[in-house]
């Protein structure tokens, strides 16, 4: 099917890099830039051979208890200077939880924005 939809942690991400982008480089280079996130969600979400599977001990934040039976898997691919985790969801589209820069500490982040996401993980 193909798609992607944007929880709270990435689409705040999205936000936060259109504004360090415009501010940085300019208006031109914010809009090149978050164009070309997007054309990459459109292919990931088109061509799984893409993904790459985050190990489950990063995927599940410590101490929450995954109801029996859901599966938790999540993937991530690089955009430039940006790494994309999401998920596949049931309708076939891709759910993107959480975006980092790369020179952020992606565990610690990760396992802070995942943590936030803990309640909606059914959703995901």
């Amino acid at each position: 099917m193909g798609g992607y939809l944007f929880y709270p942690p990435a689409d705040a991400a999205q936000d936060r890099i259109w504004k360090d982008t415009a501010i940085q480089w300019g208006e031109a280079q914010a809009i090149a830039y978050i164009t070309g996130l997007h054309a990459h969600l459109q292919k990931l979400s088109q061509t799984k051979a893409l993904w790459r599977r985050l190990p489950s001990d990063l995927a599940v934040p410590a101490g929450l208890k995954v109801p029996a039976g859901l599966k938790v898997q999540a993937f991530f691919s690089r955009y430039e200077r940006h790494y994309l985790f999401f998920r596949e969801l049931p309708s076939g589209k891709i759910g993107v939880m959480v975006i980092l820069h790369d020179r952020m500490d992606i565990p610690v982040r990760l396992h802070e924005d995942l943590s936030g996401l803990a309640d909606k993980f059914e959703d995901l």
